[in-house]
């Protein structure tokens, strides 16, 4: 029997060994997968690592039946990434979480694929089931790419519908998947504040979104569907962006022009820099899940706003940004990054700066720093009681 979210909803564990042997099969795949564990030598000698890969992963792989096993095998992946990648992750607010509950994580959205990657990381750690992750249908091009994330908990928004009616359709399936997964099937759900990254570090909460979630129930008050759904904002923060050159590029040309076109592989090639990029130290907050009874979604917008930029790590990196930005608001009593960090901590940030801004053509510059002025702005203005 079909059932109503089969188009959407993740693999189920009947469905891994199946899926796991294509993925297995599959060139393209395969060909990342060479490029990402032998850089050096994957070009002249792909056709004969190819195979010896697909026969270690094969092996390693035979023994996961289950959605649980093959997370705790890629969990061995994704750390060993994390080590090469980051100076060390964090995380405030786990310890709220009771098993046995289940939450909707709306997170700012930076990174593609890290992003969930890190929440994933914070809730496994802690001992819990990880969430299953909204994933826009405009990244998974390439068939494997989405066997790959609907293997991992993700499930499949579909953003690149035209039509009125069918994106209505589409959204009325969405929001009624979320609720049925954290009340029917006590499983978390992990979706961005808005769709696409804020490349400008300017995180907002789109209210569609958050009229998204109540779709499926108008018949209930709004209020009272988002409290039963364990809405959690969630913060992640990231010292060092490591597609920030590329967003600065884009924020210019389309300053200057008006418009900005992908080229192809754009996103695949912004996916693959996004995990394995330096990163600096990453923090991720979990504010505690809304209770209060909001009766509109603009309401709740701006709740969850001064949730997620409140909860925000500053690092010294945002705070030079800050003071450099054109754009600085003079009233806001924001310190220097001297007054808040240690001599060494910030000798440090400040090389790096440095070699990001020399990195950068100068006309793009401004649009680098914005990217890194902007949350010291957003939280100062959450600590001061102004609007956002």
């Amino acid at each position: 029997m079909m059932g109503e979210f089969d188009a959407i909803r993740p693999y189920d564990d009947a469905e891994v060994p199946a899926v796991l042997a294509r993925l297995l099969s599959d060139q393209a795949f395969l060909d990342i997968l060479t490029h990402f564990r032998f850089p050096r030598t994957a070009g002249a000698f792909s056709w004969a690592l190819k195979p010896l890969i697909a026969h270690r992963l094969r092996k390693e792989f035979a023994s996961v039946t289950n959605v649980a096993t093959l997370q705790d095998k890629v969990e061995y992946y994704v750390d060993k990434t994390i080590d090469r990648a980051t100076d060390g992750v964090t995380y405030t607010g786990v310890e709220q979480f009771k098993s046995g509950s289940a939450y909707l994580f709306l997170a700012n959205h930076r990174d593609i694929v890290m992003d969930p990657a890190f929440v994933n990381y914070a809730v496994y750690h802690a001992g819990l089931p990880t969430p299953r992750i909204a994933i826009g249908d405009n990244l998974l091009q390439k068939p494997f790419v989405s066997d790959l994330m609907r293997l991992n908990k993700s499930f499949i928004v579909h953003r690149s519908l035209s039509g009125r009616r069918e994106k209505l359709a589409a959204y009325q399936l969405l929001s009624a998947y979320i609720s049925h997964s954290i009340r029917k099937d006590c499983q978390s759900i992990w979706i961005a504040q808005a769709e696409g990254r804020a490349k400008d570090g300017d995180d907002r909460t789109d209210s569609a979104i958050l009229k998204m979630f109540h779709m499926s129930r108008k018949d209930e008050p709004f209020g009272e569907v988002i409290r039963s759904l364990n809405l959690t904002p969630v913060s992640i923060s990231y010292e060092y962006d490591p597609c920030d050159q590329a967003k600065a590029r884009e924020l210019y040309l389309r300053a200057t022009t008006g418009s900005y076109t992908k080229a192809p592989g754009e996103d695949d090639q912004s996916i693959a820099k996004g995990i394995t990029g330096y990163k600096g130290r990453v923090h991720v907050n979990f504010a505690p899940p809304i209770s209060e009874v909001f009766e509109d979604t603009k309401q709740l917008a701006a709740e969850v706003d001064r949730l997620i930029l409140g909860g925000y790590r500053l690092f010294p990196v945002h705070y030079l940004a800050y003071a450099q930005w054109a754009d600085a608001d003079p009233s806001l009593q924001v310190p220097r990054a001297e007054e808040v960090f240690g001599e060494e901590e910030l000798a440090q940030a400040r090389e790096e700066w440095q070699s990001r801004l020399d990195e950068c053509p100068v006309e793009q510059q401004p649009y680098l720093v914005v990217q890194y002025a902007t949350p010291v702005r957003n939280q100062y203005r959450v600590k001061a009681g102004l609007p956002l």
